[in-house]
């Protein structure tokens, strides 16, 4: 069950996919629903992803199991708030929304349950959706977003058009963290998709010295990437490419660029010791249902990590996925082991750098 250090290859995403296209799987049957209800507290992402997953994975698992679920938002970066958790013996969670990233590291110190991968909707998953404590259930990407009324037909496409900020004039923001955010300055520095990792960090922050004085806002959460360009605070930033699609359904004068995304895996981790442990890990198997994750997908634009639930999502919504090929093609998968190894020093250099 292991995975290798970047094993995210968008030949794994295009195969599963072709697979389940071929053979629509049909909606699996639920178990028998339980009378005793136990409240679990799940922390993911908070705004329009709490809404979305209240309706297509959490409304679901309360209606058949009878066990209570409330949804909390996290922070960006929970490691700390689950070590404390864990640490002290004091849950206020029970399952956490975690990056593979996250979710290795706090693997590493022994601080997540181990999950059930017994369970046949479990054994569907892609390879890298996999490890013994963690599961992911969506792909997601860092893309570019804009004001559509501010660039018109001249929108910037690439990250060396943010960076030139004479050609695109206009309020940008980045991301307040290492991860994608230097990926994101060696491809605005002419870095190919190849050649990123091993990250040279010297050249990632050399970089980043051109752009920092033209950024306004270093945004720390999606939920306030959203409000950045919604509100026409910001005019070109990175953001997640589901929380951009959400806008765009909503009718935001906003639009996107796949171009130099940078693409992972996220999904569910139950912090080790949880008195509710039997049943948070219960509800990560459910999020891996096929039927679960169509509706997700559909809902969100996050790509599924079961490969049978790509065939129900209607066309004009796959389009939008992170995993569609002609999406993946153009994006640069993040190398989950070059981030374990080197995670803490780029947090640390990134922070003394934001504050010079």
């Amino acid at each position: 069950m292991g995975a290798s250090k970047n094993d995210l290859s968008r030949r794994q995403f295009v195969k599963a996919g072709g697979g389940a296209l071929a053979a629509l799987a049909s909606a699996s049957a639920f178990p028998r629903r339980v009378s005793a209800a136990e409240t679990l507290t799940v922390a993911d992402a908070g705004g329009s992803i709490t809404t979305a997953n209240d309706k297509v994975l959490y409304e679901p698992f309360r209606q058949e199991t009878g066990i209570d679920l409330r949804a909390v938002a996290r922070e960006h970066e929970p490691i700390s708030q689950v070590k404390a958790m864990v640490e002290s013996n004091s849950y206020v969670w029970d399952v956490c929304a975690l990056t593979k990233q996250q979710a290795l590291t706090l693997d590493r110190e022994g601080l997540l349950e181990p999950l059930d991968w017994s369970d046949p909707h479990m054994q569907e998953l892609i390879p890298a959706a996999k490890h013994p404590t963690w599961m992911a259930h969506s792909v997601y990407a860092s893309i570019l977003g804009y004001r559509k009324e501010t660039f018109g037909e001249n929108a910037p496409q690439s990250w060396a058009d943010f960076w030139n900020v004479d050609k695109f004039p206009g309020r940008r923001a980045l991301r307040k963290h290492p991860v994608e955010t230097l990926e994101i300055a060696l491809m605005a520095d002419g870095v190919p998709l190849d050649k990123i990792y091993p990250m040279d960090l010297d050249r990632a922050f050399a970089s980043l010295d051109r752009i920092k004085p033209h950024i306004h806002v270093w945004w720390t959460g999606g939920a306030q990437s959203v409000q950045l360009l919604q509100s026409g605070e910001i005019e070109l930033q990175p953001m997640w490419s589901s929380r951009l699609q959400s806008m765009i359904d909503s009718g935001a004068p906003v639009a996107s660029s796949w171009n130099q995304g940078v693409y992972a895996v996220d999904g569910w981790g139950v912090l080790k010791g949880t008195p509710r442990a039997k049943n948070a890990v219960k509800l990560v198997s459910f999020f891996a249902r096929t039927d679960r994750q169509t509706a997700r997908a559909t809902l969100l634009t996050a790509g599924p990590t079961n490969p049978n639930a790509i065939a129900g999502v209607p066309e004009d919504r796959r389009i939008f996925l992170p995993t569609y090929p002609s999406n993946l093609e153009r994006m640069l998968a993040s190398d989950d082991g070059w981030w374990i190894d080197n995670r803490d020093a780029a947090i640390e250099r990134f922070n003394t750098w934001i504050l010079g």
